[in-house]
């Protein structure tokens, strides 16, 4: 069979190396001009950890991957309060936890994926026919790709989704998010070995030391809006400015191009439709809120390509693991990121009592969700 997939992101990348290592011919579409390099440091575990590792790019991952001690919660001095040790964490998924650069966890896929893919930056699909004979892609820059199958894997803004499926399927949380790196060696030094987190209200910025001596930023607040600014650097100024600590330093070095975005969930009635179907964020973006977007798009991927024959099958199998997922990042909201000083002192309360031994394992698994098995 050949499949087309739109998106070279974590989920479209993970398509391409399981469904050529299936022996499918597969033509992977970009609309970007090259890989990004900008986007923040995840948890990764779970469903896409065991597929990761069956595809064989788990020692990749490990290599371009982070062992982070804790997340530490500072206040405006940047004297620690409260904090979660992800030793903690790991223990509860059995020590299958590792924490990396999302470009690093792109790289990794793209530069291990299997002889045959082909790769083709700069060619967004901008149009779809569907048909018995085939599906067709029509392309940015102007060219045609047909094949057997579409796979929209490019994001929770799918331009796939979009034209199939019809607008009107995400869900906004109430917040903004941002990330970008820099460089301050005074900064690296404070947060090596930790990921450490403004105590605040309404809005928070996090740091963690990378290995080049560059510094990783991440940045949420809260906002009724779904309406992304027209200069996001000015916009992270803006909500961030008269935070304290170390929050000012980092925001004066602040580069021009940056990762922005709002925090939504897709939520969609179905995840096929004839030649074309969604995978990854495009049909179940859980939100950082769940923490487990790239593990859901990578063990989405791997469940859709022993699929193929039955995307009904594939989604009967995976839909309830995406929903599940999405409920517990909405039940987690207010404690993300507390919305009064009530509750940030009742978070701060909660991960204190964390600490105490059997506490600490209810509290980690509570994070982590049930286990979920790739079949």
């Amino acid at each position: 069979m050949k499949v087309l997939i739109s998106g070279a992101g974590i989920a479209g990348l993970a398509s391409a190396h399981r469904l050529r290592t299936l022996g499918h011919e597969v033509v992977v579409l970009e609309r970007a001009a090259g890989p990004r390099t900008t986007g923040y440091m995840i948890d990764f575990f779970g469903p896409g950890y065991d597929a990761a590792e069956r595809m064989g790019v788990l020692p990749r991952l490990e290599e371009a991957g982070y062992r982070v001690e804790e997340a530490a919660y500072v206040d405006r001095r940047g004297r620690r309060v409260a904090g979660l040790r992800f030793d903690r964490l790991a223990r509860a998924v059995d020590g299958r936890l590792l924490s990396i650069m999302r470009p690093d966890l792109e790289r990794a896929l793209r530069e291990d994926l299997p002889t045959g893919v082909t790769l083709r930056f700069g060619a967004g699909v901008v149009g779809v026919e569907d048909s018995d004979a085939g599906v067709t892609a029509r392309l940015s820059d102007g060219s045609a790709v047909s094949g057997d199958l579409l796979v929209g894997a490019d994001g929770v803004h799918s331009t796939v989704r979009r034209l199939v499926f019809g607008e009107g399927h995400l869900r906004h949380l109430g917040f903004h998010t941002a990330a970008f790196t820099f460089d301050d060696p005074e900064i690296h030094a404070l947060v090596a070995g930790r990921f450490c987190v403004t105590d605040t209200v309404g809005r928070q910025v996090g740091f963690y030391g990378l290995r080049d001596g560059r510094v990783a930023a991440f940045t949420v607040h809260r906002t009724s809006s779904p309406d992304l600014p027209e200069d996001p650097r000015t916009a992270v100024m803006e909500a961030y400015g008269s935070l304290g600590w170390v929050v000012p330093r980092a925001l004066a070095r602040c580069p021009a191009e940056i990762y922005y975005d709002q925090v939504a969930q897709v939520e969609l009635p179905r995840w096929s439709f004839g030649r074309v179907v969604l995978v990854g964020d495009a049909c179940g973006a859980v939100s950082l809120l769940a923490g487990q977007g790239a593990s859901l798009g990578i063990g989405g991927a791997y469940v859709l390509a022993d699929h193929l024959d039955d995307l009904t099958a594939y989604e009967r199998a995976w839909r309830p693991v995406v929903v599940d997922k999405q409920q517990v990042a909405r039940s987690g909201a207010r404690w993300f990121l507390p919305s009064s000083p009530r509750r940030l002192w009742a978070r701060r309360v909660a991960m204190r009592l964390s600490n105490l031994p059997g506490v600490d394992r209810v509290v980690a698994t509570s994070l982590v969700g049930k286990p979920v098995t790739i079949g």
